[in-house]
C-alpha cells in the first residue's frame, strides 16, 4: 500500500495490520517497586512533563475517531494517579455510544478496594491484575513496597463488583517457578484466567540481573503439562498472549513470549505514554511526539495527521534480546513509562 493510501485510510500499518487497540500509560509512577520492572530508588517524570487528564482524554478520543475500539489504561499503576476516575468517566461515554467496544486496565491491585465498584459502574468488564506469587514473604521481596493482603482484598472487591479478572504473572527463575501449580489451582478456584509472561529486557533495574531472572516459557509449559491437561484455545483477547484451556480447572492459561517467540505478526496495538509519546512497537525506540500537535492546535485534524504519519512507521516486529555479556536492557526506557 502506498504512503498516500495509508494516510487516507483508517489506521492500517505498512504490513496491512489494522490498528484498533491503544494502551495508554496514564502515569509512570507506582506504589510498588517490582524488582524486574524498576530500581528501588526510581526517578519519576516531573509532573510538568505529564499530560493532564483532559489532554489524555482528547488524545484517546482522537484515536477512537480513527477506529480504535479497545482502550487499556496502564501505568506505572494507573489507579494511583490523582482523579483518575475522571478520565474513566469521560471515556466511558464512548462505550455507551458504541464507538468504543472495551475500556479496561492493568493494575497491581493495590487500589481495587477503592475503585472496583465504580469501574464496574462505568462499563469496565474485565481487568488484568499483576501478581507474581501467592507467598506473602516473596511478594514483599518482589514488589519491595507492596502489601499482599491489600491486593487480596482488592481482588475480592473486583470479584464482588462483577469484574472478570485475569492474573498476569512474570515467570522468574528461582523465584516463583516452584509456585506454578499452586497459581493454576488457585486461579481455577477463584475463576480467574492466568497469563505467564517472560521477563522483558526494558530499563535499568539496578543490581538485579535479568539473565538470572529469565525463564523460557517453553520450559515452563513443559513443566505444566506434566500435571495439567492443556488444549489449544482459539480465544483471542486482542493482546499478544497465546492461550490454552486447562481441562481440570475450566480456566485459561496464556503465554506471552517476547523472547522465545516473536508475537508480532498480528500486532494491532500502539502505546501512548503519559507525556504524549506514541510508541508503535514496545520493543523499538522509534516514537512520535503527539504532545506538540496536541498543544499547538485545537484542530484535531493536525493531531490526526500526526497519528497517521506515525502509523506509517510501525515496524514489522520487535527484536527483544537478553544481553548476557553486558547485562544491558534491549530497550532503555522502563516498562512503567511505556505501559504494560
Amino acid at each position: 500500500m502506498s504512503r498516500e493510501l495509508i494516510l487516507s485510510a483508517p489506521l492500517i500499518d505498512p504490513f496491512q495490520r489494522k490498528i484498533n487497540y491503544l494502551r495508554v500509560s496514564v502515569t509512570d509512577r507506582c506504589d510498588f517497586r517490582c524488582a524486574y520492572c524498576m530500581s528501588e530508588d526510581m526517578s519519576f517524570l516531573p509532573k510538568s512533563e505529564v499530560l493532564s487528564l483532559e489532554e489524555l482524554e482528547r488524545l484517546c478520543e482522537t484515536f477512537i475517531h480513527l477506529g480504535v475500539k479497545k482502550l487499556r489504561l496502564t501505568g506505572g499503576e494507573p489507579l494511583v494517579r490523582r482523579n483518575i476516575m475522571h478520565l474513566f468517566r469521560g471515556l466511558s461515554q464512548h462505550l455507551k455510544s458504541g464507538e468504543l467496544e472495551e475500556l479496561t486496565l492493568t493494575t497491581n491491585g493495590s487500589q481495587l478496594s477503592r475503585f472496583a465498584d465504580e469501574l464496574a459502574d462505568l462499563g469496565v468488564r474485565r481487568i488484568n491484575v499483576s501478581l507474581d506469587t501467592l507467598d506473602a514473604h516473596k511478594f514483599a521481596a518482589i514488589t519491595r513496597w507492596g502489601k499482599f493482603d491489600k491486593v487480596m482484598m482488592g481482588l475480592d472487591a473486583a470479584k464482588k463488583a462483577g469484574l472478570k479478572v485475569k492474573i498476569n504473572t512474570v515467570a522468574l527463575k528461582g523465584v516463583n517457578d516452584d509456585e506454578v501449580d499452586k497459581l493454576i489451582s488457585w486461579c481455577g478456584d477463584e475463576g480467574f484466567d492466568l497469563t505467564f509472561i517472560e521477563v522483558m529486557p526494558m530499563g535499568d533495574i539496578g543490581e538485579v540481573e535479568r539473565v538470572d531472572q529469565y525463564l523460557p516459557l517453553s520450559q515452563l509449559r513443559a513443566s505444566i503439562e506434566q500435571k495439567w491437561t492443556l488444549n489449544e484455545s482459539l480465544h483471542n483477547s486482542g493482546g499478544p498472549a497465546r492461550y490454552v484451556d486447562v481441562i481440570e480447572t475450566g480456566q485459561r492459561i496464556g503465554f506471552i513470549t517476547p523472547l522465545t517467540h516473536n508475537f508480532c505478526e498480528s500486532c494491532n496495538r500502539v502505546r501512548l505514554t503519559c507525556t504524549g509519546m506514541l510508541y508503535m512497537c514496545l520493543g523499538q525506540e522509534d516514537a512520535a511526539d503527539l504532545r506538540i500537535p496536541l498543544r499547538e492546535s485545537d484542530d484535531n485534524a493536525v493531531l490526526e495527521a500526526a497519528i497517521r504519519e506515525a502509523i506509517t512507521r510501525k515496524p514489522k516486529g520487535h527484536d527483544f534480546i537478553i544481553d548476557r555479556e553486558h547485562n544491558q536492557p534491549a530497550v532503555g526506557r522502563h516498562m512503567s513509562v511505556t505501559g504494560g
